[in-house]
């Protein structure tokens, strides 16, 4: 059976957009080790957040966190060799729009990234199943991608726990990552689920006490 020792990922599209250095220099304040990066082309989803440029610039301040970057483009084929070489670590596509989904993730691999996939709320779980050996990663939307806020969606739950037993049962090798909706009331319930990666924006950013948040969605507390 596979573990992995539960991460945080905070999103710094839920930092200041007109300083996300400082976005990122919260994040490393409380010893982090991710940082997630949502990249947005206004056609996948509707919203536009920042190109390789911004991540490279990011990768500037801080050599060593590790650059969680999740592209929801229409062609992220396309544009992964850009996000590698501006300080990507891992890059997680999405499995619904019309591409070589395989080839990418296969591609990714071979310029020395880890891969992700990811699916919306309403996708499910099997449409990743044939992929599992090409990622190291699976990550759940538990919100429709595009805008930070919005309330968890319960279909989450199941579909976690569906890629779990499919991961203890040997089908691949990848962590569980879950964005959309995290806070200190369904942090538990992924982890409980099987998720070993969270990822949060706006509670992150908003929390009062973040390193009791941080602790919550290590499953610490």
């Amino acid at each position: 059976m596979a573990f992995f020792k539960n991460i945080f990922s905070p999103s710094i599209l839920a930092a200041d957009h007109a300083a996300l250095g400082e976005g990122l220099r919260t994040v490393l304040k409380y010893n982090l080790s991710w940082v997630h990066l949502d990249i947005m082309d206004g056609n996948f989803v509707p919203n536009i957040s920042f190109g390789p440029q911004t991540v490279k610039d990011l990768r500037k301040i801080d050599g060593e966190i590790f650059f969680d970057t999740h592209l929801m483009l229409v062609r992220p084929d396309k544009f992964v060799e850009k996000f590698i070489a501006a300080g990507s670590q891992l890059v997680t596509i999405h499995v619904e729009p019309n591409y070589d989904v395989a080839g990418t993730l296969k591609k990714i691999r071979e310029l020395g990234c880890l891969a992700g996939i990811s699916l919306n709320p309403d996708t499910p779980a099997e449409k990743a199943r044939a992929l599992l050996p090409l990622v190291d990663l699976v990550l759940v939307m538990s919100v429709f991608p595009g805008f930070g806020g919005q309330a968890f969606i319960e279909s989450a739950i199941p579909k976690i726990e569906t890629l779990a037993k499919w991961r203890n049962g040997g089908e691949g090798n990848f962590r569980i990552q879950v964005d959309g909706g995290i806070d200190a009331t369904t942090a538990p319930r992924c982890l409980a689920a099987g998720a070993d990666t969270l990822v949060a924006g706006t509670a992150f950013f908003k929390a009062h006490d973040k390193p009791a948040f941080i602790a919550i969605c290590r499953g610490e507390k």
